[in-house]
């Protein structure tokens, strides 16, 4: 997905109108029987390449695939997303595996909590007569937090990932692989599952030269029982220059329509779309959501017989802390991408059919032998009245013991800390105040009082040179860090969060400070609910907590447009970042994660003092 980066050159029902037949408890649903035979009956099947096409048990077989990822999808709308794609016209599933959701520390694997099942899900996929191809990494890119790589791999300041070179990386490869393998391994279509291939790695040739790791990766699964077949994908002018096919591998391209050219590099094995873009990602900064029109290119794809892979079909959204980063090759222009992981794509945030939905629906209808399954219910959806948050904490009643630091370091190296908060603090005397290498959003103080803000994000609206001008007295210096994503680009691999840089007062470097670790978790939670009323209401930094009353069980958006930046939890989950440089104003929150009666709304504002409206809508956009 990296590659998307560089080729884009540039009303839902109330209460009373809610879907009757929808249920949050869609997952568990009988399968539908279709209008077709179902191809996965759970016995086995040959999947296997012919002279430049797939064959399914000897027959060619056009992939017709939309991509959506279970982690981004709550788990009581698995099943109603699958049957989305299904009653499009789709007949294949395409999902990445996210490496970091599943191991958050070394050894320490979670791959059956909540949206980590991905097993269910694919067993789910094959229950409603869809195939599967799977993407499990170890990279993966799209506008994930680090690409998918678990950011345990920072703490080294020496490492070198995605190389067969670096033994540290490579250990942690194969752990991960370990741990995967045999929940794939039952789910092959050899072996009675829906999953007809498996992606090596994730646009290589867009990060290095090597073909070699690519084929190191491929024994690694050969020797865990993991026979393929297997698939690249990447831009054509990439591994043009990088000759980074895998020989014997099926070669998708990304964005790319020169199926001829891509013939010569994989001779007579299957070239397809693995990357057909329906919509795009959403930064924060940009004018609007972005729009594409893909239907000119499915319509050629469909008429000619080409496989294709729809990025995506579903987005779903980056809850919690799981956004990435992007940026050009270099590490310049940084920007984050939005809570939201809509895209534009067919099938909205929510669940419900985009205009795309109807079109390509009826498009590829056109070119099936069979009628196509009706469109499933809408999950329910509601607002609410506004209501206005009040302060209940304050940041800084909520500090914890420091760390004496000689010269600032990354939040990784410091204190093993992924993404969040940290705080420098040192007592000064001076006028001209230099931050560099402020990874991503700080907020200064000087004694307790606010000066201004430096971010990353490089906007014409936005305070970005780092710049500070002081009184000259003797002061306490805070600097408040907050962090987005790390890059997730096919190219960055380095990009480490906190005060990466340094600080100078009037030329002259500042050291030895007092570093405070603040990350975004449970932990931090638990210390607001239990904080004091704030002892300095008038310092940014607060926290605000509202009362919402609900009596359906629906999803709802939650507008933030009156608040500044930052963070958003409903009922103890986090939904993720708000700022209002927009495009987005508006988070998701999912059913299930609202209770009926009294539901809790908690705000942490990097700027605000006071309290302003919190909303309910039903729809991403205003």
């Amino acid at each position: 997905m990296q590659r998307r980066h560089f080729l884009k050159l540039g009303a839902l029902g109330v209460a009373g109108t809610l879907a009757a037949d929808f249920r949050l408890r869609a997952d568990a649903l009988p399968a539908q029987d279709g209008h077709a035979p179902r191809p996965n009956d759970g016995k086995p099947h040959r999947f296997s390449f012919g002279k430049r096409q797939f064959l399914l048990d000897g027959k060619p077989f056009q992939i017709k695939s939309g991509e959506m990822h279970p982690i981004r999808i709550p788990p009581v709308y698995w099943r109603q997303r699958i049957r989305m794609a299904k009653a499009m016209g789709l007949n294949t599933v395409s999902l990445y595996l996210m490496w970091n959701a599943y191991e958050s520390e070394p050894g320490v694997f979670d791959m059956a909590t909540g949206g980590r099942d991905f097993a269910r899900f694919i067993r789910l996929c094959a229950e409603e007569g869809m195939w599967v191809y799977l993407r499990p990494g170890p990279f993966i890119a799209g506008e994930w937090d680090f690409g998918g790589l678990p950011s345990y791999l920072l703490r080294d300041p020496s490492i070198v990932v995605r190389t067969k070179d670096d033994a540290r990386y490579m250990t942690a490869v194969r752990r991960y692989f370990d741990h995967v393998a045999p929940r794939i391994a039952p789910l092959l279509v050899a072996n009675g599952g829906p999953i007809l291939m498996l992606q090596i790695e994730n646009e290589y040739a867009s990060y290095g030269r090597d073909l070699g790791y690519l084929e190191v990766l491929r024994q690694l699964w050969l020797e865990r029982g993991i026979e393929g077949p297997f698939s690249i994908s990447d831009g054509l002018s990439q591994i043009q220059s990088t000759h980074t096919y895998l020989p014997g591998v099926a070669l998708g391209l990304d964005g790319d329509t020169d199926f001829e050219a891509a013939q010569a590099i994989a001779g007579d094995h299957p070239v397809w779309m693995g990357e057909g873009y329906p919509g795009w990602i959403s930064s924060w900064g940009e004018k609007d959501f972005p729009k594409d029109d893909f239907e000119p290119t499915l319509k050629q794809l469909v008429a000619a017989g080409r496989s294709f892979n729809l990025y995506v079909v579903h987005g779903g959204t980056n809850f919690g802390l799981t956004s990435s980063g992007i940026s050009r090759a270099d590490g310049s222009g940084f920007l984050s991408v939005t809570t939201s992981y809509d895209y534009g794509s067919p099938i909205n945030e929510h669940g419900a059919p985009a205009p795309a939905y109807h079109r390509f629906r009826a498009l590829l209808a056109q070119h099936s032998s069979h009628s196509l399954p009706e469109v499933p219910a809408t999950p329910p959806i509601a607002g609410f009245d506004p209501v206005v948050a009040k302060p209940v904490a304050s940041l800084w009643d909520l500090l914890p013991a420091p760390q004496k630091v000689h010269a600032p370091r990354s939040n990784e190296e410091l204190f093993a800390q992924n993404q969040g908060m940290v705080l420098y603090r040192k007592r000064v005397r001076g006028r001209q105040l230099q931050l560099t290498g402020v990874h991503d959003y700080a907020t200064v103080f000087t004694d307790g009082n606010y000066v201004d803000y430096v971010s990353r994000v490089v906007d014409p609206r936005l305070h970005t040179t780092g710049k500070f001008t002081l009184d000259g007295q003797e002061r306490v210096l805070d600097l408040l860090i907050d962090s987005f994503g790390h890059i997730g680009n096919a190219q960055i691999y380095n990009d480490r969060k906190g005060l990466v840089g340094g600080a100078q007062l009037d030329g002259q470097t500042l050291l030895d400070w007092d570093v405070y670790s603040l990350p975004v978790d449970d932990a931090l939670l638990q210390r607001v609910r239990n904080a004091p009323s704030p002892s300095a209401p008038d310092r940014p930094g607060l926290f605000f907590r509202a009362e919402v009353t609900r009596d359906v069980e629906a999803d709802a958006y939650v507008d933030m447009s009156a608040w500044r930046k930052g963070y958003l939890w409903v009922n103890g989950h986090l939904l993720g970042r708000y700022w209002n440089l927009g495009p987005q104003q508006r988070l998701y929150c999912p059913a299930p994660w609202w209770r009926k009666g009294v539901n809790e709304i908690l705000v942490l504002d990097f700027h605000r003092t006071s309290g302003v409206p919190i909303g309910g809508v039903t729809s991403l956009h205003g």
